[in-house]
């Protein structure tokens, strides 16, 4: 079973994504925060990270360059409502960038590409 770590502080949303995905079969562990984010992707050893941008007192962004230093090969997919972060430059270090919507068609597309499903 592929392992999902999502960060995500918009609880019902992260809810909301997480019960669908694993209706898909997909085993989601949810995040409200990255704030012991590197340690939980060291204990969970997940196949794949989705990760909000926006969170009160972190960014997405910043974590996911500190990410990289240590697990390069883990997918990471950036999950935001905010599309304007797509032109970040830090942005370039995901797998890949999915705008928030309530369908999570385009979101599961672009899991089963980046893991290559």
């Amino acid at each position: 079973m592929i392992k999902i770590l999502h960060m995500d502080d918009n609880e019902s949303y992260r809810l909301l994504v997480e019960e669908e995905l694993r209706e898909e079969g997909y085993h989601v562990i949810g995040y409200d925060s990255p704030h012991e984010g590197l340690e939980k992707i060291a204990e969970e050893n997940p196949d794949m990270l989705l990760l909000d941008i926006r969170f009160p007192n972190h960014n997405g962004l910043d974590f996911l360059h500190k990410l990289r230093e240590d697990h390069y090969n883990l997918p990471v997919i950036l999950f935001s409502a905010y599309e304007e972060f797509r032109e970040d430059m830090k942005s370039i270090a995901a797998d890949s960038y999915v705008t928030k919507s309530d369908d999570l068609t385009r979101l599961k597309s672009e899991m089963n590409r980046v893991l290559d499903l």
